[in-house]
């Protein structure tokens, strides 16, 4: 009976194993998918004349609109001032007048913050302190008034397949900026691991693409085109196969 129960143990152990490195081989096996996307502009129906308003409007809007005048800028031409990396900053500019706070609010970066609802608090808190300083509420003229705004997603499948991080070396550079924004941006806010599509593709090895994937996750893609990430992306990619190959 004894003999008998050592033999089971061994077996469940080694079937533990089998499992595990099955398990593994399968995550091998699969596939990056590589998606595009468009964003579609949506109207939340609120909107702010002056600061008092806006500060009132930020606290309760959707959440996505938060993420859209921070992000979905990425995905269409930029016809307003360069310098202010987000629709908020370049209100406080161009519709109140307020550099100061165009500037204040331009030092927030969204990579800094754990979650959206943690972004939205920073934001009031920095309109809420300019609204302090202010003997008269500033106000924007009529057709200058903000307006908060959201985005869904369209998702496309380009059927384009990658079996090996090794074969995306000579992809990279071709895929789209909608690629680039899908996979690079858009996963780390939709997945639960807050990571991009890439590096979690890349756990399915094993550990042997570690160190690539703790690159891509190291970068902050905030203050840099859809164009440069990729570029960047391409880098990594590059540099880490080039030392592999040493």
């Amino acid at each position: 009976m004894v003999l008998f129960l050592q033999v089971m143990q061994t077996f469940n152990i080694i079937e533990g194993f089998t499992m595990q490195n099955a398990v593994a081989d399968e995550q091998k096996k699969t596939p990056f998918a590589v998606k595009d996307c468009a964003i579609i502009t949506i109207a939340t129906g609120t909107k702010a004349e002056n600061l008092k308003e806006f500060a009132a409007a930020l606290k309760e809007v959707p959440l996505g609109s938060i993420y859209h005048h921070f992000w979905g800028r990425l995905l269409r031409p930029l016809f307003d001032e360069p310098e202010y990396n987000n629709d908020f900053a370049s209100w406080a500019f161009r519709g109140l007048h307020d550099k100061p706070l165009a500037e204040q609010l331009s030092m927030v970066i969204p990579t800094d913050y754990k979650d959206l609802e943690c972004l939205r608090q920073e934001l009031v808190e920095v309109v809420e302190q300019r609204l302090d300083e202010y003997e008269f509420v500033p106000w924007s003229k009529a057709d200058q008034q903000f307006y908060f705004l959201k985005s869904q997603i369209v998702v496309f499948d380009t059927r384009v397949r990658f079996d090996h991080p090794a074969e995306l070396l000579p992809q990279i550079n071709s895929l789209s900026t909608g690629s680039i924004y899908y996979h690079f941006i858009d996963a780390r806010n939709r997945t639960e691991e807050r990571v991009d599509d890439f590096s979690s593709w890349l756990e399915g090895f094993g550990g042997q693409f570690n160190e690539l994937a703790q690159s891509l996750c190291a970068v902050d893609p905030y203050f840099s085109s859809l164009n440069e990430i990729r570029l960047i992306v391409s880098n990594i990619f590059h540099e880490f196969f080039e030392k592999e190959g040493e």
